[in-house]
């Protein structure tokens, strides 16, 4: 979408590149490379790591154990640093 339509000078993105219904981990690496693309048109400096949505979405339940939500942040910190040096 970002190839076609110029982002606004006062916008910004937050880029959803982890899964909040799956206990599936995703690897630093992906999540730098979804960034990665995004960030090569709307630039790092307005380019945010997000969720696709929050992790309760469900009134007392989850989709996802805890201890994996954990993981799956620190794999979102990770690969956002790393495609912070590549932007």
């Amino acid at each position: 979408m970002f190839r076609d339509v110029e982002l606004p000078d006062d916008k910004s993105v937050i880029l959803g590149v982890i899964d909040v219904k799956s206990n599936y981990v995703e690897h630093p690496r992906l999540v730098a490379d979804r960034l990665v693309q995004v960030g090569q048109f709307v630039g790092k400096d307005r380019l945010m790591a997000g969720t696709d949505c929050g992790f309760g979405t469900f009134i007392r339940w989850s989709l996802v154990d805890p201890g994996v939500m954990w993981l799956k942040m620190g794999s979102l910190v990770e690969g956002a640093e790393i495609a912070s040096g590549e932007l």
